[in-house]
């Protein structure tokens, strides 16, 4: 087979596309290669050995070390030795396509692919590869074929897929534990790469080359979430969650795996502007879907989390008749789209955090009338935001789900926040015997389970917002109603996290967490400090730290999460969330680096107008920031919220300073920011 396979692979050189050669030393093994658009990113897979093994070079430098690819399969054994690549096709790809929502309208897609046919005895499988200017992607494809014609089922034991990074004592990684208790809200750590022990993705890191990678998925369907355990040091394997039997993937001959992504750039702004993700997600499913509304919805929420109100029912319940119309009557005349109310639904008195079983989803409480508050919101032009806690109570929340579904339908409901409040490891599922399993958030069950909502929701209409979620991978491309998550330590912490979230959370975020997609993390605390400045629960920022958020961290649907009275007393500041839109033309991160910095400016899809957002860690700092984005015929009023002289997060966090100055493209402007503080910018159009 040599002489055809290296004929094809001289063929394809001459696309310019791939250039793949037999290796010289060794005439049984074989090479072949891939270049991005750009030829930055160099991908080389060769079958030395009989193994299977990927490397990534970026502008010369070595971003991951050789690296086994392979399975092992409870019916076939492991499919990592014996390995022949066998043939080779490829093709490339510069398109544009146009977002419904979206921190950009029109994204690029812009690659070059190759697919690998590997054999090993007599099976054979694919290995495809994506090569983007900002990392690349590949999956594995098991075609059927009649080495597996005797398997109506396969189950995956271990995926071998390796990540092997080069310098491991000298790089930087920026993650969170994989498989904890706690899901993925934990606070972020900071060590060298080979301290790591099994982390969650997206897994941030500086090698000390200076490139900055991100390694995630993309597209994770009807398969198990990748963790990252990392072996010897530096060389991390995709740890495939498990179900509760051990299978880590139950699936069939034909099946393709999830892309495994690297996001690649030169600084740490790099990672933030790359569509990678998106790019390697299926285009929309559900047609038109003009029903997804981006927007800004205020919520009977945190009162609940700094103990002023109750979920239960009760003196202090929160989600009532009379509370709802107060917070639409606050929403209609401040420009807010909806109201969330939490608390609404028979099940939340006594132990509904470990027993999810406990919730009915069309019954409502005595002091909550879903039909009048319907109405009342209708007539005020604001809608009620939905709200669903399973606590994990999976079953009992399918068996509902079409009921709970059609309920909000009828009464013009188009958004609800799913919750899954229970510990990793702890989703309740009872199969058709009636017994009892325990599953883990991003395993394979959760995986479809999640998906199944979103396009149940997506019959009547509805976006759902997934908190206590299956990590986002893009599919909000494919499923443009799933419209946000959470997925990381968010806002609540503040009110009862100790410790709460420190300065340098949202500074990390931008490069971890929300390289994966829209994060519902409710900013806009005006409270900061409800027991006192010195309480150990708090918001651990200044006030204009709070408004820079609605920019730094994307989401189609933004919170104004304090109560209402909070805003009130400082209408002056609130004018920036009022003003802030939360669909955007374009965006683009012009400054920062990992846990220290970071300055987001983005364009309204509306209008002309920009809009900045900057932050910083306990740090404080000073920016230089051009204003070359700014559209260059036009001149711009820009109306700038910013930390105070004596601002701090600590001892002053509302000290801060409204002020407007004319300004044109060819400025620059300067961004002082106090410790854990801020700066939020609209650039309004003249």
């Amino acid at each position: 087979m040599g002489q055809p396979l290296l004929h094809h692979l001289q063929k394809v050189s001459a696309l310019g596309i791939i250039i793949a050669a037999l290796l010289p030393s060794m005439a049984s093994a074989k090479a072949v290669q891939l270049h991005s658009p750009d030829r930055q990113i160099h991908i080389q897979l060769t079958d030395d050995n009989n193994q299977a093994h990927y490397q990534v070079n970026f502008d010369g430098k070595t971003v991951i070390n050789p690296s086994k690819l392979g399975m092992v399969f409870k019916q076939l054994g492991r499919i990592d030795q014996q390995l022949q690549i066998v043939d080779v096709t490829t093709h490339s790809n510069d398109s544009t396509w146009e977002q419904p929502w979206g921190e950009r309208q029109f994204v690029r897609d812009h690659y070059n692919a190759m697919t690998v046919k590997l054999k090993h005895n007599e099976l054979v499988f694919n290995v495809e590869f994506k090569a983007f200017n900002d990392g690349i992607g590949f999956r594995y494809h098991f075609p059927k074929q009649a080495a597996l014609a005797q398997y109506t089922t396969l189950d995956i034991i271990e995926e071998l897929t390796e990540f092997s990074l080069p310098d491991a004592h000298q790089s930087q990684a920026w993650w969170i534990p994989g498989r904890g208790w706690n899901r993925y809200e934990y606070l972020y750590q900071h060590t060298p790469v080979s301290k790591v022990d099994r982390a969650h993705t997206p897994f941030t890191a500086k090698l000390s080359s200076g490139v900055h990678i991100s390694i995630h998925e993309a597209a994770l369907t009807d398969y198990a979430a990748m963790v990252l355990d990392q072996r010897r040091d530096g060389t991390f394997r995709a740890d495939l969650t498990p179900w509760s039997d051990g299978i880590r993937v139950k699936t069939k001959p034909g099946f393709t795996t999830p892309w495994r992504t690297i996001q690649i750039a030169d600084a740490a702004t790099g990672l933030l502007n790359s569509d990678l993700i998106l790019n390697l997600n299926e285009p929309n499913q559900l047609g038109d879907v003009s029903w997804v509304q981006p927007g800004k919805y205020i919520g009977i929420w945190w009162g609940m989390h700094i103990n002023e109100n109750t979920w239960g029912s009760g003196p202090k319940h929160g989600a009532t008749t009379s509370e709802t119309k107060r917070y639409m009557d606050f929403a209609a005349q401040y420009d807010f789209d909806g109201v969330l109310v939490e608390g609404w639904n028979i099940g939340w008195d006594g132990s509904w955090f470990h027993n999810g079983d406990v919730f009915s989803f069309t019954q409502s409480y005595d002091d909550f009338d879903l039909l009048k508050v319907t109405e009342y919101g209708l007539k005020q032009g604001v809608r009620l935001v939905g709200h669903h806690e399973t606590s994990g109570s999976v079953t009992n929340y399918r068996n509902q789900m079409q009921d709970a579904y059609d309920l909000y339908q009828q009464h013009g409901v188009t958004q609800i926040k799913t919750g899954y409040v229970a510990d990793g490891g702890d989703i309740k599922r009872v199969d058709e015997n009636g017994v009892v399993h325990h599953e883990w958030h991003d395993g394979q069950f959760m995986v479809n389970e999640y998906l199944y909502s979103i396009q149940q929701a997506a019959k009547r209409g509805i976006s759902i917002n997934t908190h206590e979620p299956i990590k986002d991978t893009g599919l909000r491309r494919t499923y443009p109603n799933w419209i946000a998550r959470e997925g990381a330590r968010g806002q609540e912490f503040n009110a009862w996290g100790t410790p709460p979230n420190n300065p340098s959370h949202t500074a990390i975020l931008p490069y971890t967490r929300m390289l994966s997609g829209p994060m519902d993390f409710t900013p806009g605390i005006f409270n900061l400090a409800p027991e006192g400045l010195d309480a150990v629960n708090r918001v651990q920022t200044t006030l204009t730290k709070q408004l820079a958020l609605y920019v730094v961290l994307y989401s189609p649907i933004q919170m104004a999460a304090d109560l209402p009275r909070n805003y009130v007393e400082r209408l002056d500041a609130f004018q920036f969330i009022q003003d802030v839109p939360t669909d955007w033309q374009q965006s683009i991160a012009i400054s920062g680096e990992i846990g220290e910095h970071v300055v987001f400016v983005r364009q309204n899809r509306a209008n002309n107008d920009w809009y900045l957002g900057a932050l910083t860690n306990e740090t404080p700092r000073s920016v230089d920031v051009k204003l070359d984005f700014l559209d260059s015929a036009k001149k711009y009023q820009a109306q700038i919220y910013r930390d105070g002289d004596k601002a701090h997060w600590l001892t002053e966090p509302y000290d801060y300073v409204i002020e407007t100055k004319a300004v044109t493209a060819i400025d620059t402007i300067t961004l002082k920011m106090a410790a854990s503080g801020g700066t939020a910018i609209r650039f309004k159009a003249l």
